[in-house]
């Protein structure tokens, strides 16, 4: 058994690309969305590893064991001329939850999001996951109940940039 002060938290390096999709897939599964996993390890090593990468990622762990991940990404906030980071997956597997890990993860992210000066972090949760709600209420985070999330993916996607070529 390991105390919260246990848990080491540090940015995903090269190494931990199999274990990143690993736990990818965990959430997937847990989110009932195994099907929608597509991702590789070279995509995701391109994706947080290259010259230009398009997100970060915290691993967890107690010791040798991995308990969990975050990755998140900077977005940008008009009204705000700041910088913002937006979560987009937090987890911590079943086995090492309700033991304040996944506070420690967003604590870790907020001081990121303050030293980078960003002006906000934000978001998402599937809105039957009674247990991630009552943690981030716990922690000072509000719902935007007035926005609505909008996707454009794969074919639609494709389509719409499609148009583009045609001026």
């Amino acid at each position: 058994m390991y105390s919260r002060s246990e848990l080491r938290l540090s940015t995903a390096t090269p190494d931990d690309v199999g274990v990143l999709l690993s736990l990818i897939k965990e959430l997937a599964a847990y989110e009932r969305m195994s099907e929608e996993v597509v991702a590789t390890e070279a995509d995701i090593h391109r994706s947080l590893f290259s010259e230009s990468p398009a997100a970060e990622a915290l691993i967890a762990r107690l010791g040798a064991e991995t308990v969990g991940f975050a990755l998140f990404f900077l977005t940008f906030s008009t009204f705000l001329g700041r910088p913002g980071l937006y979560l987009e997956d937090l987890y911590v597997r079943p086995e090492s939850r309700g033991r304040g890990y996944g506070r420690q993860i967003l604590a870790e992210l907020a001081q990121i999001a303050v030293r980078r000066r960003c002006g906000r972090m934000e978001w998402s949760v599937l809105d039957w996951n009674e247990l991630a709600i009552k943690s981030y209420r716990k922690v000072g985070a509000a719902p935007m109940n007035e926005w609505t999330t909008w996707r454009l993916s794969g074919r639609r996607l494709e389509a719409l940039a499609s148009q583009a070529d045609r001026g």
